[in-house]
């Protein structure tokens, strides 16, 4: 573990007692520039990890809880007549903060989650005809429910390849269950979280990732393993070259995390299932992460 991180870390499983590994892939994905999306059931504190999160980076937070009834203006903010001045002001709207807890995304309407996926890819919001640049760094950690379906719009493709990883908590094992009854809940450690990081600092260390070095060999090991997922019989379609792309960007967070400057296979087989699993549906109903893993084993490093 790179010692920079020990204190976010550390934080971090003060409060989500018990989910190391996805603390990590979460924290590689936001060290990657990449945008994430949490699929689990309610109550296991997707929330609270997000809040958590952006507290410790000392990033400026937004949650967003996302209804069927919600307009684009609600996100992106409206133009304000000011008698006064005799014009019209811009009021920015929640997306215009650094990191964006979009709550429960799936039960907004297409036209919501149009504008949310503009600022996602773009970096920048359109409200009456002129562009608005979103502040830097700027992620976006969105939440839904796979179980539920009435009253929701299933993300389509083209924003569901927008998010780097899909990462489920899950519940906790016996003994941090135990440990969280005994705490009285999540919300008093959360409040006791400390800033160990800056925007600057975020946006140095994903700089960092960017310029860490790639070799031929893992190049052609990331080919590999997208091309495994073009195979007839296995996916409807397969991984994209932009999914390729975030692949390796998540690839080099995690070896960012690890303390190292160069990435290895093994850095791609720690981030392949969250970065390609919701990109993909299988033809013959089975999981689409046991499909991966089996690729993952078979495919020649």
């Amino acid at each position: 573990m790179n010692p920079i991180f020990e204190p976010v870390f550390k934080q971090l499983n003060s409060v989500i007692l018990g989910k190391a590994p996805v603390l990590k892939q979460l924290v590689a994905s936001i060290l990657a520039d990449g945008h994430v999306l949490l699929e689990d059931v309610p109550g296991v504190g997707k929330t609270t990890l997000a809040g958590s999160l952006a507290a410790v980076l000392g990033l400026r937070y937004q949650r967003v809880q996302f209804t069927n009834d919600m307009l684009p203006a609600d996100l992106l903010g409206v133009n304000v007549f000011m008698p006064a001045e005799g014009a019209f002001k811009f009021h920015p709207g929640p997306v215009f903060n650094q990191f964006v807890l979009a709550d429960e995304i799936n039960r907004a309407s297409p036209k919501v989650q149009s504008a949310l996926l503009e600022a996602m890819e773009e970096r920048q919001g359109s409200v009456d005809g002129k562009t608005y640049r979103l502040p830097q760094p700027f992620l976006v950690v969105a939440t839904q429910n796979p179980s539920e379906q009435l009253g929701t719009f299933p993300l389509p493709e083209s924003q569901l390849d927008r998010f780097m990883m899909r990462l489920s908590m899950g519940y906790p094992a016996e003994e941090a269950e135990k440990a969280l009854y005994r705490q009285g809940g999540r919300r008093h450690a959360a409040a006791q979280l400390q800033a160990v990081a800056t925007p600057q600092q975020l946006a140095q260390w994903q700089q960092q990732v960017r310029g860490l070095t790639v070799s031929d060999a893992v190049a052609a090991y990331v080919y590999r393993l997208v091309a495994a997922t073009r195979r007839p019989g296995l996916f409807v379609t397969g991984l994209s070259p932009r999914a390729g792309l975030s692949l390796l960007a998540a690839a080099k967070a995690w070896a960012f995390l690890e303390g190292r400057d160069f990435v290895l296979p093994e850095d791609l087989k720690a981030v392949w299932v969250p970065v390609a699993n919701h990109r993909l549906q299988t033809l013959n109903q089975r999981d689409s992460a046991d499909v991966l893993n089996e690729i993952a084993a078979h495919v020649a490093v």
